[in-house]
């Protein structure tokens, strides 16, 4: 067995794993993206260099540095660079724009932010100014650089908080979720050991740096000593060739990104989309069993789905070699150290890859119970074997006629259903009920279009009780997005079908209930 990884997960801080791995591996890659080649070596080369030149920028350890950058090899030596100055970061999502960077930059009070200038069409430049921000610098192509004589000694403290990264707001201002090099190093030692990966593998990454599955995902390619191909902006079919040319093992990112994945596939049966691809693995949304199911039968991959969020990164996560039944109905185990809680049916948390809590202290104290355990919000339970099966979250559940329907359980059932692709499952306000079932479902091209009797119907045969029956269907082209992982955002949904003056039996597409 390769104790490597286990060595290196024992680093205090983010640029002493780097420091460990370059001296193991100096030679092997670590960032690919089209015909560039990064190794383990050239990055704490380079970081220095880039570190050296912030340093002096006037950055020192404490500053607070917010930075709004693709997917590019030029982000990861930045943020490293960071790390090595023991600066504190802010990531910043690269789509965000000016309520969301204003906020950050306001509440983050940072004194430098680093842009790509005109990326994808807008000018984060312009913006940055517009808003205000200090000392901002475009860091796209090129980057600061200096002389590492001149740097003071590495950060050895890997408790203090570094990182500053931000929940997507939805109708309210996002949280500032508080991070340190422990707890990201934590959370991608969780990810490094379930995934059972080896030095032979390459990796992916489908997704924002900026998000949390950024540091996390980077720490796994530190412990294992393995490459991922970058993509500064991901779509399919047009990434296949790049995942092709560098022979991607693990790919994945979330739950549509499994969609994306074998919506592809089908439109090639009988050749493997991949050839290189073995695993599927990814989180941050739920999976239907059944998009499981389909996915290793159709493409001839496993499939591995965690649990994490921007404040615990990674909480559970399956295990390949896990039995079907575990790997298509839970999220996996945790690791050693995460300690789970279940109290009145919540999911709560304490461990190492647990946030510090919030830049709003109030936040913070309603996010932890009095044991120091983080409420998550989450609904589930642990199996007899450890294995961790979530239900929805609180506000995902509807209340009808007092009594409580779980969105999650109707929604695993329609994404059995030939004529759906993708559906959300949401209450919205009803004058008789209290709340009413609305399904809002996504048809793959060609499907006839669904009625609500024949969905009905469908889950009636499929066993759902007559009460938790949907009394309205909503039929979309696509159903809204994040930019991030690809969430489902079921507040647009909440936002476009409610209406207080409508009452379940009145409004369009619907039948009153039983």
């Amino acid at each position: 067995m390769n104790e490597t990884p286990h060595v290196l997960s024992s680093a205090r801080t983010l640029w002493e794993l780097v420091d460990r791995r370059a001296d193991l591996t100096p030679d092997r890659p670590v960032l690919l993206q089209e015909d560039r080649v990064l190794t383990f070596g050239d990055l704490r080369t380079r970081a220095e260099r880039v570190a050296a030149g912030l340093y002096g920028m006037g950055v020192r350890p404490g500053t607070v540095v917010a930075w709004q950058l693709p997917t590019r090899i030029e982000t990861a030596l930045l943020s490293f660079a960071l790390a090595r100055l023991g600066a504190v970061q802010s990531p910043v999502i690269p789509y965000y724009r000016d309520r969301e960077v204003g906020f950050a930059l306001r509440a983050s009070k940072a004194e430098f932010f680093a842009v790509p200038g005109v990326w994808r069409g807008y000018d984060h430049t312009d913006m940055a100014r517009r808003l205000g921000a200090k000392g901002v610098f475009e860091a796209y192509d090129d980057l600061p650089d200096g002389d590492p004589s001149t740097l003071p000694a590495p950060p050895a403290d890997g408790t203090s908080v570094r990182w500053v990264y931000w929940t997507s707001g939805t109708t309210s201002d996002p949280k500032g979720v508080l991070h340190t090099d422990r707890s990201l190093i934590a959370g991608g030692s969780c990810l490094a050991h379930a995934l059972r990966l080896t030095p032979d593998d390459v990796g992916s990454m489908a997704f924002p740096y900026a998000h949390i599955a950024g540091p996390d995902y980077t720490v796994m390619l530190l412990l294992h000593g393995f490459p991922a191909v970058m993509f500064e902006h991901f779509a399919l079919p047009q990434a296949l060739a790049e995942y092709r040319r560098h022979g991607v093992t693990v790919a994945g990112g979330s739950t549509a990104f499994y969609s994306m994945f074998l919506a592809e596939q089908r439109r090639q049966p009988g050749e493997k989309l991949i050839r290189s691809l073995r695993l599927l693995a990814g989180g941050g949304a739920p999976k239907p069993p059944e998009l499981y199911h389909c996915v290793v039968r159709e493409m001839g991959v496993r499939l591995t789905h965690g649990y994490g969020m921007t404040e615990v990164p990674m909480i559970t996560m399956g295990d390949p070699e896990d039995t079907p039944g575990n790997l298509a109905t839970t999220e996996g185990r945790p690791p050693e150290g995460m300690e789970i809680r279940i109290v009145d049916g919540e999911v709560r948390l304490r461990g190492e890859a647990v946030c510090q809590g919030y830049l709003d202290p109030v936040q913070t104290a309603e996010a932890f119970d009095e044991d120091g355990f983080l409420r998550t919000g989450d609904l589930g339970y642990l199996t007899d074997s450890g294995h961790l099966v979530l239900t929805g979250r609180r506000k995902d559940v509807i209340i009808r006629k007092g009594e409580n329907i779980s969105a999650r359980e109707i929604e695993d059932l329609l994404h059995t259903h030939p004529a759906v692709q993708d559906v959300a499952v949401i209450g919205l306000p009803d004058e008789v009920r209290g709340e009413r079932v609305c399904a809002v479902v996504e048809q793959p091209p060609g499907a006839e279009e669904l009625t609500l009797p024949a969905v009905t119907s469908y889950l009636r045969a499929a066993g759902l009780s007559v009460h938790k029956l949907p009394e309205q269907l909503e039929v979309v082209e696509a159903l809204p997005r994040g930019e991030t992982l690809r969430k489902v955002l079921k507040y647009k949904l909440r936002e476009r079908y409610s209406d207080p003056e409508i009452s379940g039996s009145e409004a369009s597409g619907t039948t009153p209930g039983p």
